[in-house]
């Protein structure tokens, strides 16, 4: 009888793959953009367009500029309060400018750091003058993978309050993507408006399910135990902070108002080339959108935003060809808004 030779996986082939992978990686999301933004713009005809005579009002432009700057500021600020909660120090003005930075490096650096990350290990080394400390140690932190498994308990928590942060956007994102459903769902599907209700329901659901969990004080207890274990047992106040009752109503306003910049922004821009969408549709798409960002496809999502957005503005009307020329100037607009950041990166350097 033969016997049968079974081979194993190499696990050294395995981690070849993944690094192969994770170096390819940004130039395989610099493709997918391209080839995103080549699909959402191949059906416009630019030489109608350009006969069209479009009157072209950049007084929008500059509004739509001023509106992302504030959606920027506002998120920097709820970060702030976040992280000066929890025992971190600096002003709140170093927070919006650390947030303005991360935002520039999200926009497609070349950096193998993220935004998010850049800013919680960053903020760990500010000083009560606002200014950076030990920034050797900063730099070796910047220049190499976080290994959170094995940080210190001061960048956990800094970790933990950028992620807090981050679910407080996400909470006002739904709930503003929700409402937009509710009032012009029925254009989208027949159960447009049915899914907002469901999505408005889920949100205030899982809010006082937190807070629930948060004044109880043996669920209280619970969770200060299994933070302790994970050596962030300073993250109570934040949490309190930002889900506690009735906190977490002041938050969800904050963070729909935050949202609601963006919205005015995208608005603004169709309105420079002399195009109007419903304020609904805008409540819809660009929720949307953003979850679909979620997923690291492109480049600070050039070419998914403009194919996503072109296909759900021409339901109520909207023509695909100005969505586009409006998309590519909101992103070349956040590009521009988040250059004060750049001063934070070189004042560093």
């Amino acid at each position: 009888m033969r016997s049968q030779v079974t081979s194993t996986p190499n696990p050294k082939d395995a981690a070849g793959w993944k690094s192969i992978l994770k170096r390819a990686w940004p130039t395989i999301r610099i493709v997918l953009s391209v080839a995103l933004l080549w699909k959402a713009t191949s059906g416009i005809d630019w030489h109608t367009l350009l006969d069209s005579e479009i009157k072209m009002q950049p007084i929008w432009l500059v509004a739509a500029a001023i509106a992302i700057c504030c959606a920027f500021i506002c998120g920097g600020l709820r970060w702030g309060f976040l992280m000066r909660s929890v025992g971190f120090q600096g002003s709140l003005f170093k927070y919006v400018a650390l947030y303005f930075a991360g935002g520039l490096i999200n926009q497609g650096l070349p950096s193998t750091l993220g935004g998010d990350s850049y800013r919680a290990i960053t903020a760990t080394h500010l000083n009560s003058a606002g200014n950076l400390s030990a920034t050797n140690e900063l730099d070796q932190e910047l220049h190499h993978s976080v290994d959170l498994e094995h940080a210190t308990p001061k960048l956990r928590l800094s970790f933990a309050m950028v992620l807090v942060d981050r679910l407080l956007g996400l909470a006002g994102n739904n709930l503003l993507g929700g409402l937009g459903l509710i009032l012009g769902g029925a254009t989208l599907a027949a159960w447009g408006q049915e899914l907002g209700y469901a999505v408005v329901a889920v949100m205030v659901l899982a809010g006082l399910g937190i807070a629930l969990v948060l004044a109880w004080k043996p669920t209280t207890e619970l969770l200060e135990k299994l933070l302790a274990r994970l050596n962030m047992g300073n993250a109570i106040p934040g949490i309190r902070l930002a889900f506690s009752w009735p906190m977490n109503i002041a938050q969800a306003i904050f963070a729909i108002a935050t949202h609601g910049f963006i919205i005015l922004a995208f608005g603004f821009c169709l309105r420079a080339y002399g195009a109007e969408a419903p304020i609904s549709s805008l409540m819809i798409g660009l929720p949307a959108l953003s979850l679909l960002l979620m997923l690291p496809i492109s480049i600070s999502g050039w070419g998914l935003r403009e194919a996503t957005l072109s296909s759900v503005l021409s339901l109520w009307g909207v023509s695909p060809s100005l969505t586009v020329l409006a998309s590519i100037s909101y992103g070349a607009l956040t590009v521009i808004s988040v250059l004060p950041g750049a001063y934070f990166l070189l004042k560093r350097k």
